[in-house]
């Protein structure tokens, strides 16, 4: 006898990236720049030459022992390890970004209706009550 196959097919799950997972994907098409961030790198490049002047403004006051103690005063700690977290940071695209956002403001307008009718419902309600 040949064997029939009414078996479905066996459905296969998709497995989902997570943002590191697609980082480390994309990672060796670093070379192709695209045009949004040539903009973006001509946005920021007053920064990154504000930048490169501090960074050379705190290797020199480095030097001396006095200097150094007021460059402590002027560059905090604090300032020095934000820019390095913020150099760690990975980005999302501007799609998922924009999903993300059109979520929150869906759920603030839905939170802020669930809230007004609540309010409006108890004010009537202890009204009713107090005032009678």
């Amino acid at each position: 006898m040949a064997e029939e196959s009414n078996s479905k097919p066996k459905r296969q799950i998709r497995k989902v990236e997570t943002v590191r997972e697609q980082t480390a994907k994309t990672a060796g098409q670093a070379d192709k720049v695209s045009k949004g961030r040539l903009v973006w790198r001509g946005f920021t490049s007053p920064f990154r030459l504000l930048g490169r002047a501090l960074s050379k403004l705190g290797a020199f006051l480095g030097k001396y022992k006095v200097l150094r103690v007021i460059g402590r005063i002027l560059f905090p700690m604090y300032f020095r390890n934000s820019w390095k977290e913020l150099r760690q940071v990975t980005w999302l695209k501007w799609k998922q970004s924009r999903q993300l956002t059109t979520a929150v403001v869906i759920f603030s307008v839905i939170f802020g209706v669930v809230v007004a009718v609540l309010d409006f419902g108890l004010d009537k309600l202890f009204k009713e009550v107090l005032v009678k």
